[in-house]
Formats: C-alpha cells, sequence, structure tokens
C-alpha cells in the first residue's frame, strides 16, 4: 500500500505543479518563505515540533524610494491530534505606495496529515475574509493643483470617491506538502473563488495564486554518532511563484549549524516584488529549552536588486522575522504517530 499511495501522491502533486505554471493584481512575497510557513502553504499549519506555535514577518520594500511598502504576516496555529492535524489563524496586511491602497486579510487554517515511518502528506484549507481600501488623504487630485504655485494647501478635491471603497470579500485557498526521506515538495493555490475586488464596480476578479516549491536536506554529519542539533546541513530550495502574467522563482540554499542558519538565494522579479534580487538571510535560535520544549527565533534577510533599480535610490528591501513554539507534554503520542519519517519542520 505504501508504494502505491506515494505514486498516488506524486500525480497529485503533478497535476498542482501544472496548475501553477498555466495560471494567469498579484500578491506580495516573502523572501524568507521559510519563516512565514503557513503563507507559503495551508498544509504546513500545525507542521512544527511543537503544540503551539507563532509567527510574525515584516517586509519594508525599497525603503529610501520615497514610495516604499511594507508588509506583514502574523500566523498562529496549534496541533490538535483528535483531529489528525491542526488548526490555525492568519493575518496579513499590504500597504502599497505610502498607504494609497492597504488590503487586510484574516483567515482560519485546517490541516490534516497522513503517512507512515517512510513519509508524511499533509493538506491544508483555508478560509477568510478581506478588506481594500485606498486612504483618499494621502492623494492628490488635479483641482488641488495650481499651475504656478503646485499643490494648494488645505485644498478639498471634488472628485467623486470609489463607489466601493473599502470593499469587503470572502476569500479561499488549500495546499499540499508531502516529505519523503530527505525529499520535500509542495504546492498551494490562493485565492480559489477568484473574488471581485473591484473599487468601482465594474468588476475585477483576483486571479488564482499558485505556488510549488522543493527541498532536499543533506546532512554533512551523518555517519557521526552526535545529536541532531549538533549536526549541520546544507538544505537547497526552488520556490514558483505564478499569478496572472507575473511569475517569479527563487532558488538558493541555506547552510545551517547548530543555532545559526545562513542563505544564500537569487530571486527573478515579478509582481509586486519589482526587479531580480540577490537574498542574504541569517536565522538564530535565540532561546532553546530542551526540557519545556521552547524555542525562540529570529530572522533577518536583505534584498539587492541586480535589474532594474538601482541600490543606491532604494535602499533595497529588508525583511524581520520571529517565530515561538512549546511543547504541551501531554500530547507526546502525537510527535510518535510518523515515528522515524522526517517532518517538514526539518527544511526550515
Amino acid at each position: 500500500m505504501g508504494t502505491k499511495f506515494i505514486k498516488i501522491c506524486i500525480l497529485f502533486f503533478t497535476l498542482v505543479l501544472l496548475f501553477v505554471l498555466t495560471t494567469q493584481a498579484q500578491d506580495h512575497l516573502y523572501s524568507q518563505f521559510f519563516n512565514s510557513p503557513v503563507y507559503l502553504n495551508p498544509a504546513l499549519n500545525g507542521q512544527f515540533e511543537g503544540d503551539f506555535r507563532m509567527n510574525l514577518i515584516y517586509r519594508n520594500q525599497y525603503t529610501s524610494s520615497g514610495n516604499n511598502s511594507n508588509y506583514m504576516t502574523a500566523s498562529v496555529d496549534y496541533n490538535i491530534p483528535q483531529f489528525g492535524g491542526g488548526v490555525g489563524l492568519i493575518y496579513s496586511r499590504a500597504s502599497e505606495g505610502n498607504a494609497f491602497l492597504t488590503t487586510n486579510n484574516f483567515a482560519g487554517i485546517y490541516s490534516y496529515s497522513v503517512g507512515s515511518d517512510r513519509y508524511v502528506l499533509s493538506f491544508g484549507l483555508q478560509a477568510g475574509v478581506s478588506n481594500q481600501a485606498i486612504d483618499y488623504s494621502q492623494l492628490v487630485f488635479d483641482d488641488q493643483i495650481d499651475p504656478r504655485l503646485g499643490i494648494i494647501p488645505g485644498s478639498v478635491s471634488a472628485a467623486d470617491a470609489l463607489p466601493y471603497n473599502n470593499k469587503y470579500y470572502f476569500d479561499a485557498g488549500a495546499g499540499t506538502n508531502l516529505v519523503v526521506g530527505d525529499f520535500m515538495i509542495g504546492g498551494a493555490l490562493q485565492h480559489l473563488n477568484q473574488p471581485n475586488t473591484s473599487l468601482t464596480g465594474t468588476p475585477a476578479k483576483l486571479p488564482i495564486r499558485g505556488t510549488a516549491y522543493l527541498s532536499y536536506r543533506l546532512d554533512l554529519n551523518r555517519d557521526d554518532n552526535i545529536d541532531d542539533d549538533q549536526k549541520s546541513y546544507i538544505i537547497p530550495s526552488a520556490v514558483y511563484y505564478r499569478q496572472a502574467g507575473a511569475q517569479s522563482a527563487s532558488f538558493g540554499m541555506e547552510y545551517k549549524r547548530k543555532s545559526v542558519s545562513a542563505g544564500l538565494w537569487y530571486r527573478t522579479g515579478g509582481g509586486n516584488d519589482g526587479p531580480s534580487a540577490v537574498v542574504v538571510s541569517l536565522i538564530f535560535d535565540i532561546f532553546v529549552n530542551k526540557d519545556t520544549g521552547e524555542k525562540f527565533k529570529l530572522g533577518v534577510s536583505h534584498d539587492v536588486p541586480v535589474s532594474g533599480l538601482n541600490y543606491t535610490n532604494t535602499s533595497g528591501t529588508t525583511e524581520g522575522s520571529i517565530n515561538y513554539q512549546t511543547i504541551n507534554s501531554n500530547q507526546d503520542d502525537y510527535y510518535h504517530r510518523f515515528e522515524g519519517a522526517r517532518r517538514c519542520y526539518d527544511f526550515y
């Protein structure tokens, strides 16, 4: 049954990847995709070495451009053995163009895992509500501009406000993740219902965002008789995004040793994330308590554009992330459910 089931899983992933490659407003993407796993794929909800987890990531794009954008995602997820998976909540906020356009999303997630000592297959469903609005106080119209003096202080425009500003809409997504040995592959689709995001009344469907990724974990101390947290690893990964006519890919690897991970990535440009860039990341395990299972991690990364934009004029893009998780000793049986199998959290 195990071999047959794995073949079915591979076929399922192939169908997801084909959809990602053929799908067509774009979402923001994080360079530290591994430090916002629930945003990357709802199937990674509840997939961690603990019972309760909190993630927060913040992205400040083109800091010194005078028209920078800010993105933030916060999530909490909880393992519930009785459900065979976990539940979680995720909140994302995007402020683009000096907050001219702000988008908020709040969603719930349910995930479920099946597997054996050889593999773990996870599924995730996400559903929530999004809100989109334009801050008119930040806009200047032509009747507020004097041909000789420029912008007229304190002037109020006679331009009509958008009829559907402050728009609310239902939004849904789904994903799946498979770990077999030292390989992990996953895919997710967001905005499955293609909600109407129009602020003017003219229909404007939000295109489906497809995500696909692949990672491999190379143990540099495979033959050494030492604990896992004392070993060194190289983890190469590739992530591909497509939404409407925009696409972006990130290739690179992490070197992980004890409490520090260093990564080097190359990301191709696409959508809201602008030109191609080289990304450097550092992740630190600030606090680890083996007795209580508590962990606290801090991550930082910086994007340096290598095409299109001048770094001097933008100062690049900076991200910061934090992760906290803890273990409830009453749920120890959950972690032995697929004993011997690699889990997704081993790859980030």
